[in-house]
């Protein structure tokens, strides 16, 4: 949801709810998260973007800070600034701005102290549906995954829904350390405090 709220696009558009956030602290201190198009065996790896524009590492949040959007030509010129090589380009349309190997950095916490100090939780294993408003941040889906007692596992819960505002949500979200590169998007089990739960 970070990647779509920094589009270039969104920005222009103004239907970002990090618009207007640029310098600001949006997330946890704890908190970075790297764009890296020049990773070794990155599975979105290129030395170029969609429009021939030579590609570099971003850090679109540092330490809890946004420091960038996703700009491809067109939507550096609606934000008057510079393209900063983040074109993607689809097969039946023009290029638009996207994130490449995009990772989070890994805390200092095992998931294991992690769950020691939740005390008392929900461990979310798969999210279904879709329910994000992109304008105001408000989020609701559908969630599975096991309950958390006294700092352990307990047993497996389903059909819960999760619900909270991605602006609170990324302030009080905290990165594990057990970052993983599988895929284009990778990041490590996060702690996200203060979210409604409904259906146990």
């Amino acid at each position: 949801h970070l990647s779509a709220a920094i589009s270039g696009n969104a920005i222009a558009r103004g239907t970002s709810f990090l618009r207007g956030q640029m310098g600001q602290q949006v997330m946890h201190d704890a908190v970075t998260i790297i764009d890296d198009p020049l990773r070794p065996r990155g599975l979105r790896s290129a030395s170029f973007d969609g429009e021939g524009v030579k590609t570099g590492k971003l850090t679109p949040i540092e330490n809890g800070v946004l420091q960038c959007w996703w700009l491809d030509s067109a939507s550096a010129r609606q934000l008057e600034t510079k393209t900063n090589g983040r074109a993607a380009r689809s097969i039946g349309g023009p290029p638009s701005p996207s994130a490449t190997n995009l990772y989070m950095q890994a805390g200092d916490d095992s998931v294991a102290t992690m769950l020691k100090n939740i005390g008392t939780g929900f461990y979310v294993t798969e999210l279904i549906g879709m329910g994000v408003n992109g304008v105001t941040g408000d989020y609701s889906r559908g969630a599975s995954g096991f309950w958390i007692e006294n700092g352990e596992i307990a047993y497996p819960v389903s059909e819960m829904t999760i619900a909270g505002n991605l602006k609170e949500m990324f302030l009080h979200m905290t990165p594990a350390d057990d970052l993983h590169f599988r895929r284009g998007v990778n990041a490590p089990t996060i702690l996200v405090e203060g979210m409604a739960l409904a259906g146990l």
